[in-house]
């Protein structure tokens, strides 16, 4: 039989906010153990919740960037669960009447070898607490409760149920991730949890419209635990429904070790968690002015500047994409093109999705702590086009001026002066060069003018040994094709 798979996602996104979402508690990661945890974070007899507003406004900012409905006024809900780390033994979130409402995503990723693109639709997305964290180590066989991220505020995000393979789940999550760091609502740190995957998997067979039953991979913190998680849960299902099993609904934990996706809980349903809307919250009213407020202060959109460097730049949609995924990668582009002109904006995007990109992976570092800055690498593309370097050498010149960590904006002459020198591209030096070798290769030109045109890839290799591989490759084999005509 043949089976389909179905992917929704649930993204928390912990907000980038100075303090908690109902109390002033700071919100700063690595303190000691139950050092940021207020009375109102503890849950102590009396206390009262007090909205953050900038906490509301990243959600709005994200409605926007999304094209979502941001709603006029929503709720608060106590969701009622028992848990060590939850102090109130309800968690504050959004049930019926959430503060952003639809929208969409769209991404780009690589299918059967070709990069094509998706869009993604958005149930909603909701402001909520987050819980404490349960620390069961070091703890003489016991565990601790640490109550300091009880109450940082979250955006819960959910997609429809329209991803259908591990590449297109790991590329919805990128994207999203990109955009939430685009905005300045979150710091993606996903080692420390500000920015945290649950994967909804289900399988079906091809054709049928009803979905599988469903089992949700919790807490994946890591792109790459994503792909692989989804990979061993789908063919467990497959697996289990293929030897005549049933899949039960259930939250379940990857292990990256064993490879395998084990039971945490049976999944609970809406009803299980008794939403009620919280007493102590009045609903929250957003106005069209606040709106406009916010709509104000946002950067240009991922979708706008991929737009604009299509029509600008003359850029593939292709590369329109690959360059907007991270809003450091979108701005180092545009600073090249800005100091190597727009004549050179293809070869920047190259030059990014090629040798920056694929050495900014192999180091482990940012685009913005890259050693080699925008301005430095424009004045080595102006020396490819001007001539003085061909891309061959270009390659090896960039992965010293890597190494060199220079301030030098100009660095890219020291290191060609230093290798001898660029690219010959004076007419007078490189005719000299191919009057020489048509001279002392008579049986290569023979075969040329007699009609057979791979003879000239001989010359020209001759050419380029007698300059040391210096003469410019283009200007070279234009001389040899007049010389060889007249």
């Amino acid at each position: 039989m043949e089976w389909e798979v179905v992917i929704g996602i649930e993204n928390h996104v912990q907000l980038t906010t100075d303090s908690k979402i109902f109390s002033g508690s700071p919100t700063k990661f690595g303190a000691e153990p139950n050092t940021q945890a207020s009375p109102v974070d503890l849950a102590l007899p009396g206390v009262l919740p007090v909205m953050n507003k900038a906490a509301v406004d990243r959600a709005i900012r994200f409605g926007l960037a999304v094209g979502a409905k941001v709603a006029p006024q929503s709720i608060f809900a106590r969701k009622n669960y028992f848990y060590p780390d939850l102090p109130k033994g309800y968690q504050i979130s959004q049930f019926e009447d959430p503060v952003v409402q639809g929208g969409q995503l769209t991404f780009g990723y690589e299918k059967d070898g070709k990069f094509v693109t998706k869009t993604v639709n958005l149930t909603r997305a909701h402001l909520e607490e987050d819980a404490g964290k349960s620390l069961h180590e070091d703890y003489h066989g016991m565990s601790g409760i640490d109550l300091n991220r009880a109450g940082t505020p979250l955006l819960e995000i959910v997609s429809e149920p329209e991803m259908h393979s591990a590449s297109e789940a790991v590329a919805y999550c990128k994207a999203l991730h990109g955009l939430v760091m685009w905005l300045g609502i979150c710091d993606g740190n996903m080692q420390e949890g500000s920015f945290r995957c649950d994967i909804n998997v289900s399988v079906r067979p091809k054709g049928q419209k009803e979905f599988g039953t469903r089992c949700e991979l919790k807490n994946l913190n890591s792109f790459r635990f994503i792909e692989e998680a989804v990979h061993v849960e789908v063919a467990r299902q497959i697996e289990l429904l293929e030897d005549g099993g049933k899949v039960v609904q259930a939250t379940r934990l990857y292990d990256p070790d064993k490879k395998e996706t084990r039971l945490m809980r049976e999944k609970e349903d809406a009803q299980d968690y008794r939403y009620f809307p919280d007493p102590d919250l009045p609903p929250l009213t957003i106005g069209a002015d606040w709106i406009e407020r916010v709509k104000a202060s946002m950067p240009e959109l991922p979708a706008v500047m991929r737009t604009r460097f299509v029509e600008e730049y003359k850029l593939p949609e292709y590369d329109s994409l690959i360059l907007t995924a991270s809003k450091g990668m979108a701005l180092y582009f545009e600073a090249v093109v800005a100091a190597a002109g727009k004549d050179n904006a293809k070869a920047a995007a190259n030059w990014l999705m090629g040798d920056v990109s694929s050495t900014l992976n192999r180091e482990g570092v940012e685009i913005a702590d890259a050693p080699v800055s925008a301005a430095q690498l424009a004045f080595m593309l102006k020396r490819i086009s001007d001539g003085t370097i061909s891309n061959k050498m270009a390659k090896e010149v960039f992965a010293d001026m890597w190494a060199a960590k220079s301030d030098d904006e100009k660095v890219a002459d020291a290191i060609i002066a230093k290798k001898g020198g660029g690219q010959i591209s004076d007419a007078g030096a490189l005719e000299a060069i191919v009057n020489e070798v048509i001279a002392n290769n008579e049986k290569s030109v023979e075969q040329y003018r007699a009609g057979k045109e791979a003879a000239i890839n001989a010359l020209i290799g001759q050419a380029m040994k007698a300059s040391k591989g210096k003469a410019n490759p283009a200007q070279l084999t234009e001389l040899l094709k007049q010389k060889l005509a007249s």
